[in-house]
């Protein structure tokens, strides 16, 4: 026999072990595959959910966009909708009402019977018995444009002199020209109501006869913002020179390409003031109002408003609105949580405090008032922060759930949140700026994209001349006919209290 120790021969079940450890290993890989891939898909689908379920009473989502497909209305809109089921038709009590009263007539048109009388004889010559009835309308001239002809006399005086009268205000130096009522006319329709160019020549050519051609309207933009200029520069000063001025912007698409933009807004109770340009703090330094601003800003929470290259600011002032828009998204994503509602009453019971103590005259809302609601505010936070835990990660990368950062906010800039109790100069809503915004996204959804940057800016100087102008109680047409006469109306200098 040999010496040679026989090798064990191999076990079968050890080859099924390993086969059945390498499959469970495989297994493994694949569910761990699918678990990430079912948490990515979740993430989607709860993404889209709060997409579809973000509106203009949760989010800075603008009002014309919630009647979009797959859009939840807002809850104002659903309980507007519900309350509308309830309303009889017609006038609803305690609305006001609008009546016509008889007054003495502008003008008097006598109509007579015409044709014959069954004797056969002809009415015309009849015998006038006087008024029998007698009905008013409310009317509008007709509107045709006329044709005038300045002609200019030379006349010569006793000592040999002769003299020429001057062309009169907003008579160019050609021998045909259109008149600066109807140039007026085009820049109110195109920038003002928003009427499309092509639109806006149809309209002047119904209404009054007048056959203009495109490259007139544009030409009369570009007249009108050239004129405007030194107002819009004046408008941009007087905002500058503020105690509280509200900043708010929106995109609009712009340029050949139909490029990304965003329209920058400075608002007062009687300043309006536009610019294009980008998101970036770049973009709103050049209209040279923030970097020499010296108020209190009123915005939402966008973290450029905030920044310390404003280094003149004394002050920011959340917008409530945003606020409490915010924490209804808060309401609707944890519905079994108190904290949303009990910081909206308390965000609503300050604005509503506000609004009394602005009407007694009062320089910051009364302690009792405010201290209750404040309380009630603070503590709302607090729960939230605690309910709603920060996930850990780089600040910048990581993604927050619904709120933190809200909550955050109201924790680390409460003094931004509630300036407006300590000094009741200062707004508690920034509603003046999303006003002062809201028409440009009419514009586009109108007339889509501008394809000149420079036009678009154009238009946009002269918004800011006209909603300066109506600020101030004057009449658009007549702002924009003195604009066009070469004479354009100036705000007062001493708008602003020292």
């Amino acid at each position: 026999m040999s010496d040679v120790p026989q090798e064990p021969s191999a076990d079968p079940r050890d080859a099924l072990i390993r086969e059945q450890a390498a499959r469970l290993e495989a297994q493994a890989e694949q569910i761990a595959a699918l678990e990430a891939l079912v948490a990515d898909l979740r993430g989607q689908v709860e993404a889209a959910l709060r997409a579809s379920s973000r509106n203009s009473s949760n989010s800075s989502v603008p009002p014309s966009m919630d009647d979009q497909p797959g859009r939840r209305p807002a809850r104002k809109q659903r309980r507007a909708a519900e309350r509308a089921e309830k309303k009889r038709r017609g006038k609803q009590p305690g609305s006001p009402g609008a009546s016509m009263a008889w007054e003495v007539p502008d003008r008097t048109e006598d109509h007579y019977p015409d044709g014959s009388c069954s004797c056969g004889l002809d009415l015309a010559d009849a015998a006038d018995l006087g008024v029998a009835r007698s009905f008013q309308q409310e009317e509008i001239p007709a509107a045709p444009a006329e044709r005038v002809q300045h002609d200019l006399h030379m006349a010569r005086c006793a000592c040999g002199r002769a003299h020429l009268a001057p062309r009169p205000a907003g008579v160019p130096d050609s021998a045909l020209s259109i008149g600066p009522r109807l140039r007026a006319l085009a820049v109110y329709l195109v920038v003002f109501q928003h009427v499309p160019v092509e639109r806006c020549r149809q309209l002047i050519a119904d209404v009054t006869g007048a056959a203009v051609s495109d490259g007139f309207i544009h030409s009369c933009l570009a007249r009108a913002a050239s004129l405007a200029a030194e107002v819009v520069a004046l408008i941009r000063a007087q905002i500058t020179a503020a105690d509280v001025a509200g900043f708010d912007e929106t995109t609009l698409r712009s340029g050949p390409a139909g490029e990304k933009k965003y329209v920058h807004g400075a608002f007062t109770e009687l300043y309006s003031a536009f610019w294009l340009g980008a998101r970036s703090l770049d973009s709103m330094a050049d209209a040279g109002i923030l970097p020499e601003f010296a108020g209190i800003v009123v915005s939402d929470r966008y973290q450029n408003y905030f920044s310390t290259r404003w280094e003149r600011v004394a002050g920011n002032q959340a917008c409530l609105s945003h606020l409490l828009r915010d924490f209804e998204d808060c309401a609707e994503t944890y519905p079994d949580a108190i904290w949303p509602e009990q910081a909206q009453r308390a965000l609503r019971g300050m604005i509503h405090a506000w609004h009394a103590a602005v009407e007694q005259g009062f320089p910051a809302l009364p302690a009792d008032a405010l201290k209750p609601l404040a309380h009630e505010f603070r503590h709302a936070v607090l729960a939230g922060l605690a309910s709603v835990p920060r996930v850990p990660g780089p600040k910048n990368a990581t993604r927050q759930k619904p709120g933190r950062e809200l909550l955050e906010f109201c924790r680390d800039r409460r003094g931004d949140v509630l300036r407006f109790t300590t000094d009741t100069s200062v707004w508690p809503t920034n509603n003046i700026s999303e006003r002062g915004v809201r028409p440009l996204k009419t514009q586009q959804k109108i007339s889509g994209r501008l394809a000149s940057n420079d036009v678009t800016q154009d238009r946009l100087d002269i918004r800011s001349y006209i909603d300066t102008a109506r600020k101030h109680g004057k009449n658009a047409m007549d702002v924009l006919h003195d604009l066009m006469l070469g004479r354009p109306w100036r705000p007062p200098a001493y708008a602003f209290s020292p």
